[in-house]
């Protein structure tokens, strides 16, 4: 349940201008995960959030450019983890995933910022990515299977 919160709280902040724990709060009960300010609190200090400021007036919570390696080692798990197999349709890959993972897991590919990817959808246990080319297609497919040990 954490890491698909996780996930879901950077697609919150990615979407929407979130300018305090308390409205990240609102937006993941709305959501579907019931969660205090508190946890929200441990969640931004876990996935290492900051504030950034817009326009010179008001903040919103980001998502730190620079990954440290402990960022880099949660995406690989839910990666690891959440992952089943996958099939590519000419430029699209098509991931599937443990029931309930997929949102987590487009997360964790679009976390990874890798240049063939230009972007993810995910349903319950589906994740479609589309992706610049077919051959960058094989290659997204071959670093899936590297890191995924299948």
């Amino acid at each position: 349940m954490k890491i698909e919160r996780h996930a879901k709280i950077i697609d919150l902040i990615n979407r929407y201008d979130i300018e305090t724990q308390e409205e990240l709060a609102e937006r993941l009960n709305r959501e579907g995960f019931a969660v205090t300010q508190a946890t929200v609190s441990r969640d931004i200090r876990e996935l290492k959030l900051t504030k950034i400021s817009q326009n010179g007036e008001k903040q919103k919570y980001a998502v730190m450019a620079a990954h440290s390696s402990g960022m880099d080692e949660k995406y690989l798990r839910v990666l690891k983890d959440g992952f089943v197999s996958m099939d590519m349709a000419q430029n699209i890959l098509v991931v599937k995933t443990v029931a309930g993972m997929a949102m987590a897991v487009a997360a964790a590919i679009d976390a990874m910022r890798w240049p063939e990817v230009a972007g993810s959808i995910a349903g319950d246990d589906t994740v479609m990515c589309a992706i610049r080319s077919v051959d960058d297609t094989l290659l997204v497919m071959d670093k899936i299977h590297r890191m995924t040990g299948r």
